[in-house]
């Protein structure tokens, strides 16, 4: 237990040793007077209402120093970062009136359901990742960058992943040339949330390694499917290209870091994505005021010893 104010316990207690100094003092002469008048008394029973109300200065004076204690406390805090696709893919209808907009809507519920001790980033991925901001508790920054996404470009989602990585920690994550997974320290309060048709791009960082590198940090990485596996046409720079929804590489990304797959393949199953991920808790320690406990304690003792002085003696002190 920690004290605002040691000084005023120190206070409040010589005034209490005072009053049970005094006490003792009348208590003994009382004691003396009455056996030189040959008169018998019960000091216990006259006294006891005195030390109530000295046990209750003593309280009182505890409260008044600002006690507080240090308890662990769970807060839905961290750092999440939404990893949107954005590639050409991400046009298609399959899902209305596109992939792309229902995963912004999809997005907006997500961050408008967070309290506000969650920093939120929002990365766009293309062909190599571009990050669009960065986590911050502001959550209307995180709202207007979704909103401004457009569909355009290819995808690799293992750079996507890296650069969600770079958001958390602040600094440029990559895999080294040898493949081998760069040390980031331990992020467990940090998650990413992939949206994504699960498309991915040749050429890029493999979604294995960057999964790994999120493992290895602690990151958990949860995917959201958006699209069908039946699929649809899209026109993509004048070529007509077909893509499907591909769960199989959204789900073992997910499966890799401890996380979940989403599968929505419609408006009404993204709008529960923001219910359906379990951010993880972190827990600090806090202090917690004990002023009011001691009151009520101090409260109640003064007033047993008036109590039993009224009782014994028919006045109050």
């Amino acid at each position: 237990m920690s004290l605002a104010d040691p000084v005023l316990l120190a206070v409040g207690l010589l005034v209490a040793a005072g009053l049970a100094w005094a006490a003792i003092t009348t208590a003994r002469r009382r004691a003396q007077a009455l056996a030189t008048a040959g008169v018998a008394a019960s000091r216990r029973t006259r006294a006891g209402g005195v030390w109530f109300t000295v046990a209750g200065v003593a309280v009182l004076a505890i409260a008044v120093a600002g006690p507080a204690a240090t308890v662990p406390v769970s807060h839905a805090s961290g750092t999440v970062i939404l990893a949107m696709d954005v590639s050409g893919s991400m046009a298609a209808t399959d899902v209305a009136p596109s992939r792309l907009a229902a995963a912004k809507k999809a997005a907006l519920s997500f961050i408008a359901a967070q309290p506000g001790s969650v920093n939120i980033g929002v990365v766009a991925f293309t062909q190599g990742g571009l990050e669009a901001a960065l986590p911050t508790a502001q959550h209307a920054t995180s709202e207007a960058a979704v909103r401004r996404l457009t569909a355009g470009g290819g995808t690799s989602l293992g750079d996507a992943i890296l650069a969600a990585l770079s958001a958390i920690t602040r600094r440029t994550v990559a895999v080294g040339p040898d493949g081998g997974a760069p040390g980031i320290g331990y992020w467990p309060s940090a998650t990413i949330v992939l949206f994504s048709d699960g498309q991915d791009q040749p050429g890029g960082t493999a979604a294995a390694q960057a999964a790994a590198v999120a493992q290895s940090a602690g990151v958990h990485i949860d995917t959201v499917g958006v699209g069908t596996t039946a699929g649809a046409t899209v026109d993509v720079r004048g070529y007509h290209l077909f893509t499907a929804l591909d769960p199989a590489t959204l789900t073992a990304i997910s499966q890799a870091t401890g996380g979940k797959y989403h599968p929505a393949s419609d408006v009404g199953e993204l709008d529960g994505i923001a219910s359906s991920i379990d951010l993880r808790l972190t827990v600090t320690r806090e202090p917690l005021p004990l002023a009011g406990a001691f009151i009520v304690l101090a409260v109640v003792l003064l007033a047993a010893g008036a109590a039993v002085t009224v009782r014994r003696t028919g006045r109050v002190v």
